[in-house]
């Protein structure tokens, strides 16, 4: 992108920076500071280019939250990348490396947010009137508050001050509902007749549950990118508000909380579909501390004996998968040293049908190459129903019966 605006004459252009440390090594963002910086140094070489890295800070401590979990990530973003307000260096190297000295032990997720200025102590490059502002994130759970802050005048989630007046567009629309943003570089994929769609479109009553952090994963990731219920009169979601603190020091989060309202539905004896997901392994499993880690799958083995009673006691049909690993590798190996292990795993991930009904006899399809495309489908099946003929297909059938 910055060789294309160097290309295309733009004189001016200034990167906001946002380490990741969670899906790379968690402290490797030097890594990619030098690179990108070398890239900056040799467009600039060329004459007439003005291109710097101008804040930045650590994805789980600015900008990027999700969910409104905690909006005063995204303000202390808003001040650092669009006002220019906050501690101030010389250079994004000198950042990373004089906060890593002054907080031993923080990695590259949560280390705090700086400002680069220039000799005299101005920043290099707060957003105002008249900039072209584009959001490079793919994926829109993370993109969706920054970009309301830029494009809705009324926001009330924090004071942003004079609001500059910019061309801001997304890398894609992050919500079709929304229709957020109204401009984006890459046509967003269209993705219909999702299994939520199906089931309410066919009056089946459904319950999703989990905590702030991973919320969307059960409603606006399940509804093909879109915020809202699909039909309300046969849905109900319920949020349980996440901690605001590291997930290492809370590894339990709220997956008891998550347990006792799923329990709840479930002996309503109303709701066909019930899904959840704990946000424990996946989030605890990022910040590389293996005790919290530990903590964190305990956690969930208790709560999911909790639930496995209560579907028993129903009468009803668990299925337990996920879609990566994470707590299930602590460690690797890099340059001969072992590291922490904070990305996501490449792993198989389980899929474990328990069917409490004593009415079903299922088999297993002949499904040559099984994965989490297929479960759609496995589930409508457990559900006593017939899948979209466009679904992969199940991984079960009921015993006698031909797969469709």
């Amino acid at each position: 992108m910055l060789r294309r605006c160097n290309e295309e004459g733009v004189q001016h252009a200034r990167v906001h920076v946002l380490l990741d440390g969670r899906d790379v090594p968690e402290t490797s963002a030097l890594e990619y500071v030098e690179a990108l910086e070398k890239v900056l140094h040799d467009l600039n070489e060329q004459g007439g280019r003005d291109y710097r890295i101008a804040s930045g800070g650590g994805r789980m401590f600015i900008t990027m939250d999700r969910y409104g979990a905690d909006w005063s990530m995204v303000e202390r973003g808003w001040k650092h990348h669009v006002l220019g307000e906050g501690r101030g260096f010389p250079s994004t190297t000198n950042a990373i490396e004089t906060l890593r000295d002054e907080n031993a032990g923080m990695i590259d997720q949560n280390l705090l947010a700086f400002v680069i200025v220039d000799g005299e102590g101005n920043p290099v490059g707060p957003i105002r009137d008249g900039a072209a502002v584009v959001l490079f994130n793919f994926r829109g759970d993370r993109a969706l508050e920054l970009t309301r802050a830029f494009t809705e005048p009324e926001l009330s989630e924090f004071d942003r001050g004079p609001i500059p007046d910019v061309d801001f567009v997304g890398m894609m629309q992050y919500d079709g509902d929304l229709e957020l943003p109204r401009h984006y570089l890459v046509q967003p994929p269209d993705i219909d007749r999702t299994m939520g769609e199906y089931l309410a479109r066919n009056q089946i009553s459904q319950f999703a549950c989990s905590e702030t952090q991973k919320f969307g994963h059960v409603t606006y990731f399940w509804n093909g990118n879109k915020t809202g219920y699909i039909d309300e009169k046969y849905e109900k979601y319920v949020e349980i508000p996440s901690d605001k603190v590291t997930f290492d020091e809370r590894p339990w989060m709220k997956a008891a909380e998550i347990t006792d309202k799923v329990i709840d539905a479930i002996r309503t004896g109303q709701c066909k579909f019930i899904r959840l997901n704990f946000a424990n392994a996946d989030m605890v499993g990022h910040t590389g501390f293996p005790a919290s880690i530990r903590i964190a799958v305990e956690t969930v083995d208790i709560c999911l004996k909790r639930l496995l009673s209560a579907i028993q006691e129903a009468g009803g049909i668990a299925v337990i998968t996920a879609d990566h690993g994470n707590a299930d590798c602590m460690w690797k190996e890099k340059n001969g040293k072992i590291i922490p292990m904070v990305a996501h795993t490449l792993n198989p991930v389980p899929f474990i049908v328990r069917d409490f009904s004593g009415s079903n006899r299922f088999a297993l399809t002949d499904v040559k190459q099984p994965g989490l495309a297929n479960v759609a489908a496995t589930i409508c099946v457990l559900l006593g129903y017939q899948h979209p003929e466009e679904y992969e297909p199940a991984l079960l059938q009921i015993e006698g019966t031909l797969q469709n």
